[in-house]
């Protein structure tokens, strides 16, 4: 995918590379934001949802440095903003996730799930800046 707003969803890999640096460079993205297309409710909270494809080898380094259970999301693409999500993303995922990669704090979380087939990762994160 090239970098930029394609259909009614972002495209660039640079924001997420900040928001998550154990996952390093990505490969490409698809993913909304609670700012997108903002519907005139100001809140002071992001929140950031999607998927990216990790480069060659990422999610081996991962899954051997930290301990993966099998999980999957929750949910399948609740919040308003991420409606032109629902669809995408690896066909028949088989979903791990590491409690150690997640992060919970005081108003912010993160939440990871990968998949290995596809080296993708799919990702929730509110406030994931700080």
């Amino acid at each position: 995918m090239a970098n930029g707003a394609q259909g009614d969803w972002r495209t660039d890999t640079a924001p997420l590379e900040r928001a998550f640096p154990p996952l390093g460079p990505l490969a490409d993205a698809k993913w909304v934001s609670s700012r997108d297309n903002d519907r005139g409710l100001p809140s002071p909270e992001l929140v950031i949802s999607g998927f990216a494809r990790l480069t060659p080898g990422k999610l081996a380094e991962l899954t051997a440095a930290h301990a993966f259970v099998s999980e999957g999301p929750a949910d399948d693409f609740s919040s308003w903003f991420e409606k032109p999500l629902k669809g995408e993303g690896p066909e028949n995922p088989q979903w791990v996730r590491s409690d150690e990669l997640d992060r919970d704090g005081s108003g912010y979380s993160t939440r990871l799930w990968f998949d290995r087939r596809s080296d993708t990762v799919r990702f929730w994160a509110r406030n994931p800046y700080g």
